[in-house]
């Protein structure tokens, strides 16, 4: 557990792994809401197991990183401190993985020159439409009234297996979690920050190899027909179908996908 310091007011909090011999190194990048509990356990597991590593760490405006009040968590910034914190640790041989909208910080990042050997893309796909800027701003306003627990209520029967949502219930469904987040707090300034995202990113200048996972219960973001259009522009990619996950793969399915994030690298190799 380590934190790289910017300045006397920004810090970013970091879990690294180093891999061993010719391992890869997994970059997780987390959701808005996530956090780097995401992937340490039985997924960092998983992969240390066969020999690679693992980087994960929190945005400023998530858990522990810290942050000027004074600053906007836009996605320039996220970016931005993704390529910081890869730079500054001299990772080699990576591959990047992002989970919803970390996988398009992700794949911005390689736009800003990252070198990774491979991305991988857990329900990220989607076009930039009226019917996803609805919802993206939706999403703020309901934080900003009830906070991330009436938020996850509201999301979770629309993006999540059932069996999902009965392991989360009994923490679930109680309206005196229900606290509005203020507007300097730090999941919400990510929050609003994400409305400067350019979902009209050219997916089809992505030149490493691409996994993208998706899974079907997600309701809100998985568009079947959106998703094969975009992935087919892509010039090498492998897809993997979840019927039996939502959007939140890594954490209904840990085990499954750490062996499938750990095949993906055997085969970049």
């Amino acid at each position: 557990m380590s934190t790289l310091k910017i300045d006397d007011k920004n810090e970013i909090y970091y879990e690294f792994t180093e891999p061993k011999g010719n391992g890869h190194t997994f970059v997780f990048v987390n959701a808005l809401t996530g956090n780097t509990t995401a992937w340490n356990g039985l997924i960092g597991d998983k992969i240390k197991e066969v020999g690679n590593g693992f980087l994960t760490y929190n945005f400023r405006g998530q858990d522990i990183s810290k942050f000027n009040e004074k600053l906007n968590l836009d996605t320039d910034l996220i970016v931005s401190d993704l390529c910081l914190l890869i730079e500054k640790l001299k990772l080699k041989n990576l591959i990047l993985v992002g989970l919803s909208i970390g996988g398009l910080y992700a794949s911005l990042a390689l736009e800003k020159g990252i070198k990774s050997q491979g991305l991988v893309l857990i329900n990220t796909l989607r076009k930039n439409n009226n019917r996803l800027k609805w919802i993206n701003e939706t999403m703020v306003n309901v934080a900003r009234y009830g906070g991330t627990s009436l938020l996850m209520d509201m999301n979770m029967p629309v993006i999540a297996s059932p069996l999902f949502l009965d392991k989360i219930k009994p923490n679930a469904l109680n309206p005196s979690n229900y606290k509005g987040l203020e507007e300097n707090t730090g999941i919400f300034k990510l929050m609003k920050g994400s409305l400067t995202a350019n979902w009209d990113i050219d997916w089809s200048k992505i030149e490493v190899p691409v996994l993208i996972m998706t899974g079907h219960h997600d309701k809100v973001f998985r568009i079947a027909n959106d998703i094969d259009q975009i992935a087919n522009s892509m010039k090498n990619v492998q897809r993997l179908e979840f019927s039996d996950c939502g959007h939140l793969i890594p954490l209904e399915k840990p085990k499954e996908f750490a062996i499938h994030l750990n095949e993906f690298a055997k085969k970049l190799s």
